[in-house]
């Protein structure tokens, strides 16, 4: 027959113990323990996906993007004063606007990567309205910069003496 074996209450305390460890561990720190290790794992790809060197269709476009904009400010430095300003003349005369001042090139406008020309015109305010927005429009001439209005002549009461000035800073890239 079977033999019983003494017993201690100490060893049925310290196995009860064990084993409602272990069922606690089961049901509440198991699966704890698991959304902990998937909540990393989630975070780790999130990071490695907002990084933009795992994205290279990101940076390609961009980079197209910063060249289109650097080729508005492109412009033949060298043909400035020929072709550009024959050009913007040409504008001008198409709005009834004449070109009434280009100025000698001013080394002090010019940065390391930019040129800034000042041209000055002189017309009614419809038609030089109309030449800055076609002059906005058209590529390889620079891109305008700043344009400021002034009214200049004779203070008096009538306006035929009075001439508004408009003058226009080119930005062009070297």
């Amino acid at each position: 027959m079977l033999k019983r074996l003494p017993i201690k209450q100490e060893h049925l305390l310290f196995l009860g113990i064990v084993i409602l460890i272990m069922i606690s561990y089961h049901f509440a720190f198991k699966n704890t323990v698991v959304a902990w290790q998937i909540n990393h794992q989630l975070k780790e790809r999130i990071e490695q996906s907002a990084d933009l060197s795992y994205q290279p269709d990101y940076l390609e476009r961009k980079n197209r993007n910063l060249d289109k904009i650097i080729g508005l400010y492109k412009a033949d430095t060298t043909a400035f004063r020929n072709k550009i300003i024959n050009t913007i003349a040409l504008i001008a005369e198409k709005q009834n606007v004449q070109l009434t001042a280009v100025p000698v090139e001013d080394v002090s406008y010019n940065t390391a990567n930019f040129i800034i020309e000042k041209l000055a015109f002189e017309g009614d305010y419809f038609s030089l309205n109309k030449a800055v927005h076609e002059l906005q429009t058209i590529r390889d001439i620079g891109i305008i910069r700043s344009a400021s209005w002034k009214i200049t002549g004779i203070k008096s009461n009538t306006d035929e003496n009075k001439k508004l000035i408009l003058e226009i800073y080119f930005v062009i890239a070297k």
